[in-house]
């Protein structure tokens, strides 16, 4: 018999990794969510938490293009939009 060693996500605990960095990563990208969450809430106090929770989710899965849209390239948020028209409704 085969032994196996799983990674959990402590933030996700139903979600298993092989690897115990890309769990470490994936635990670092749902907290900046839950931040970046927290920030658009008291930024727009129109948002639901399930808006703000989305949205801090998809910054965070795409922190590196916004990263450098905010240092003054914000072309580069176009390839987001190019993503967004392909996926199906």
């Amino acid at each position: 018999m085969a032994v196996e060693i799983v990674y959990r996500s402590s933030r996700d605990p139903e979600r298993l990794f092989m690897d115990k960095a890309e769990a470490d990563r994936h635990d670092k990208m749902l907290e900046l969510a839950e931040r970046l969450g927290e920030v658009l809430l008291k930024a727009v106090p129109s948002l639901t938490e399930v808006q703000a929770e989305e949205a801090g989710i998809y910054m965070a899965k795409h922190r590196e293009l916004f990263a450098k849209a905010f240092r003054g390239s914000p072309d580069v948020l176009a390839t987001l939009q190019e993503e967004g028209e392909q996926e199906p409704a």
